[in-house]
């Protein structure tokens, strides 16, 4: 394959060259984004995203969720240039998301990776990796490090048509990264995955953290969610329902939970008081939590009974 391919524009985005903003810590910031879809005569069809406000800050993995039809694919494509917004603007490192030069600096995962079935793993990085005009050294290097990542070392010569539905997967994330981006976007990325390919995605997503990448993930997985993301949005028909942290979301705050070790009979009458002073072990005291499963169809069922208004307040932002 010539090293002088077509310049065409790839899933994931360009080498990452620009360096970061200096001193911005909102990788992503949402002012009043709206997005109105239209029929052929320009009467409103659909009002897929209404007056979305929101950050995504530097290193954190935030969440964006919604049953179908929510705006989660809309508030992704607009964030990526694929759309342009009806009223209101995002931002992206800054720049206004219409400015493709920030995609050097973005990596995406789609829900469904389109890929060349008869290239092995090894010749699809590589491919990509010409089309975003990487030394050949370079190249190899990436390759080599990103097949190994996704756990493809194995199967790195086999074609992808011959991958199951987990392997292109992992495949699909190798070359989101291809770019080593500061920003990731991933959309559905455990869907194919038996547990063990969803235990190993989880845990590769919580590494990219650990390098300083902010990601941006949907799901309809709400344990996924649960167990990687620091903080979540969830969306309705469109609008913004709850923002927050995780742990802040899920905290019953009605209800104290104490556990204790050695905690003798006449101890439990006065809690912490009795606890210190029996000398017993205060293992742990704060409020117990409930799950994202059950936050979320709380909050989508308050808001078909309520429609048009934020559940709630959100806690810990």
């Amino acid at each position: 394959m010539p090293d002088d391919v077509s310049q065409a524009v790839p899933t994931g985005a360009a080498v990452a060259q620009a360096a970061p903003a200096a001193g911005h810590d909102t990788i992503i910031e949402t002012r009043n984004l709206t997005k109105v879809y239209r029929d052929f005569w320009g009467r409103q069809k659909v009002r897929a995203l209404k007056a979305l406000d929101l950050e995504v800050r530097r290193g954190e993995i935030f969440g964006l969720l919604g049953p179908n039809g929510s705006g989660k694919t809309t508030t992704i494509k607009l964030l990526l240039g694929l759309l342009f917004p009806t009223s209101g603007q995002a931002l992206i490192f800054g720049r206004d998301a219409t400015d493709v030069s920030k995609n050097e600096r973005i990596g995406y995962l789609p829900e469904e990776s389109y890929l060349y079935k008869f290239l092995s793993a090894e010749q699809t990085l590589d491919f990509y990796g010409r089309l975003f005009k990487m030394p050949r050294r370079l190249r190899r290097q990436r390759t080599a490090e990103l097949i190994e990542q996704v756990g493809l070392t194995r199967a790195k010569r086999r074609q992808l048509r011959e991958f199951s539905k987990g392997m292109t997967r992992r495949i699909g994330l190798a070359q989101a990264l291809i770019n080593d981006p500061e920003l990731i976007l991933l959309d559905e990325p455990t869907t194919g995955l038996d547990p063990l390919g969803t235990r190993d995605m989880k845990q590769m997503i919580l590494d990219l953290r650990e390098q300083g990448k902010t990601i941006v993930m949907c799901s309809h997985r709400l344990d996924d969610v649960q167990d990687v993301c620091d903080r979540i949005a969830i969306l309705y028909e469109g609008e913004l329902k709850e923002l927050g942290r995780v742990d802040a979301l899920l905290k019953v705050r009605d209800v104290t939970d104490i556990q204790a070790r050695k905690l003798s009979d006449k101890a439990q009458d006065e809690i912490r008081q009795v606890i210190q002073r029996d000398g017993a072990e205060l293992v742990s005291m704060g409020n117990p939590t409930t799950t994202l499963e059950r936050l979320f169809l709380d909050i989508i069922e308050e808001s078909q009974a309520h429609p048009g208004r934020r559940v709630r307040a959100s806690q810990d932002t």
